[in-house]
């Protein structure tokens, strides 16, 4: 018989990993989803909903606590600020619970937790901001902007105001509007293996929604599954789950068969497989990162995917590998960032990241630019991209690179379908915005060393 489990409990369980711990949220919630998965679809659904959901919208819930508590929600224990995030979650965004049951399981949470002395405080705490969730004050949108922004769309305020200097408002208004839509999971069709009308039929028969992309022919949007991992076509190596913008590297680097591509930074190896695929069985992909776990999961999908011209490779993309010198046709930099631009995603990463943080990545990204454009022969050519939309890590370093280096960017227009066509795509780069392109937030450029002959 399986033993029954809470599952509030688990929820508490993420959120305190997260909040107290560091714990990245997509991690820990895939982990107790994998620990747990005997439980049906609807509670597993639920679990996912209210943990991200709490911990996406977290400076709004902790705005309307604070409202209505004489505990500011920074001197709360750790259990009972986390048990208030996740019920003021479910008054304010989930009509299915009934107000009085969130209340009744938070007080039960409470005390099945050893805090027996403050359910009164829970309870009281609740059942005020049930009754008068309606009244809640909120800043002032035309008198302060960025608080009104940061508040309502949970977005840290520093990083509002940083984007507020790029952009306009209504363009940070939309970005911030798309990280809180939740889009169905896109997966690309391996062309080298299965058409994707095969593939949409095989995924049909198991009972998944598929929808074709408007960006590219080989990508597919899915919904209505439960988990992807026990998708027959999951197993047989036919996809791999990759964001549209994700997929364009490769596609804009218009890899040729025979060629050498190295990707630097490549785990979980959604790049470089797509590369693979794109060679046909020709060529070479020297799939490189950090650590021994980075290559472990990448070499889990080179096996599930089951490609023969790819190869997994443990390298410090800061340390110069001289065999390397001017070999690549290729070099995918899709280097180590502030992630900003895929929270719809890493929820918890706006609440990690730091101004000091992304100054420290910008001069790495510099350094290992410096050292993998050695890797790209005369000719040949570099696509540096990040998941993020912040320019000094973004167009800034290109800049840089472009005067330091020999190279120049290289138009990409001729990759991009109308939907993505855009002012700098002659230019050699793009900067996909969230909602705004219906892809994460990702920037990508081109640079083709140039050719001594």
């Amino acid at each position: 018989m399986t033993k029954s489990v809470n599952t509030r409990e688990l929820i508490l369980g993420i959120l305190l990993e997260v909040t107290e711990h560091e714990a990245y949220s997509h991690l820990i919630i895939r982990n107790v989803l994998d620990k747990y998965q005997y439980l049906d679809k609807q509670e597993r659904a639920f679990i996912t909903r209210v943990s991200e959901g709490t911990i996406e919208n977290m400076i709004l819930i902790d705005y309307i606590i604070n409202q209505f508590s004489k505990v500011s929600i920074n001197k709360m224990k750790p259990v009972i600020r986390s048990i208030l995030r996740m019920s003021v979650y479910q008054l304010k965004f989930m009509d299915s619970v009934p107000d009085s049951a969130v209340c009744n399981e938070a007080v039960k949470l409470a005390t099945r937790k050893g805090f027996h002395n403050l359910k009164g405080f829970v309870n009281g705490v609740l059942r005020n901001i049930s009754r008068n969730l309606e009244q809640v004050t909120f800043p002032d949108e035309k008198k302060t902007p960025s608080k009104y922004l940061s508040i309502m769309y949970s977005m840290p305020e520093w990083i509002v105001e940083k984007w507020l200097e790029e952009y306009e408002y209504h363009i940070v208004k939309r970005i911030l509007e798309g990280f809180l839509n939740k889009n169905s999971t896109t997966i690309r069709c391996n062309t080298s293996k299965i058409t994707t009308e095969e593939l949409k039929a095989m995924l049909n028969q198991e009972g998944i929604q598929v929808n074709s992309s408007n960006c590219l022919d080989y990508a597919l949007e899915i919904s209505d599954y439960n988990r992807i991992n026990v998708m027959e076509a999951f197993k047989k190596g036919f996809f791999q789950v990759q964001d549209i913008s994700s997929m364009l590297v490769a596609e804009v680097a218009d890899i040729k068969e025979n060629s050498y591509v190295i990707d630097v930074c490549a785990a979980p190896g959604g790049k470089s497989l797509h590369a693979a695929d794109k060679l046909k069985e020709t060529g070479y992909v020297e799939a490189r990162d950090l650590t021994e776990n980075k290559i472990t999961l990448i070499e889990e999908n080179i096996n599930r995917i089951g490609f023969t011209n790819i190869e997994a490779r443990q390298q410090d993309a800061l340390i110069l590998d001289e065999k390397s010198l001017e070999k690549a046709d290729v070099v995918l930099a899709d280097l180590p960032c502030s992630g900003l631009g895929v929270i719809a995603k890493k929820t918890d990463i706006k609440y990690k990241m730091t101004p000091k943080k992304q100054s420290a990545l910008v001069k790495l990204q510099r350094d290992i630019l410096h050292v993998v454009g050695q890797y790209v022969k005369p000719g040949g050519v570099l696509i540096y991209s990040t998941c993020t939309i912040n320019r000094e890590e973004n167009l800034e370093n290109v800049s840089w690179f472009i005067q330091n280096h020999e190279f120049e960017l290289e138009s990409i227009s001729n990759y991009l379908k109308d939907k993505l066509q855009c002012d700098t795509a002659e230019s050699g780069y793009v900067q996909l915005l969230p909602e705004i392109n219906e892809t994460d937030g990702f920037f990508i450029a081109k640079l083709r060393k140039a050719d001594r002959q």
